[in-house]
């Protein structure tokens, strides 16, 4: 016999009823889970309100998550995804001057220790 919170989920779409929890016990909602309620409600087998009140989210909530999925798809089905590009880009200026910064720290502390150039040579510290 099927669990009745489990019944007739294979014909509402995903089961959601696989409620993740952190450390403290409180509900987790996942990226997967997320998706799998943006579809649910996008193919109309749900709608914001029942997902709402079935988890004990605010409407406003779910339809935030339905927004934000939908930009995700339009960026994803781009030929060039400006935004993935412009990111990519911010995120390699990011990490050179992290290189700088930490290539300058190393320099500081060699010639503090006195190692490197200038140095006695015989590799003791």
């Amino acid at each position: 016999m099927e669990h009745p919170k489990h019944q007739g989920s294979e014909k509402r779409g995903h089961d959601m009823t696989e409620d993740v929890k952190d450390g403290d016990g409180f509900k987790r909602w996942t990226a997967k889970r997320k998706a799998a309620v943006v579809l649910d409600v996008i193919k109309g087998l749900t709608t914001p309100a029942e997902v709402a009140r079935k988890h004990g989210l605010t409407v406003g909530e779910v339809e935030k998550w339905i927004d934000d999925g939908i930009r995700g798809m339009e960026d994803r089905l781009r030929s060039n995804p400006r935004d993935l590009d412009a990111a990519h880009e911010a995120e390699k200026k990011d990490l050179f001057a992290k290189i700088g910064r930490l290539s300058l720290e190393v320099e500081v502390l060699k010639k503090t220790q006195g190692i490197g150039s200038g140095d006695s040579g015989d590799g003791s510290w």
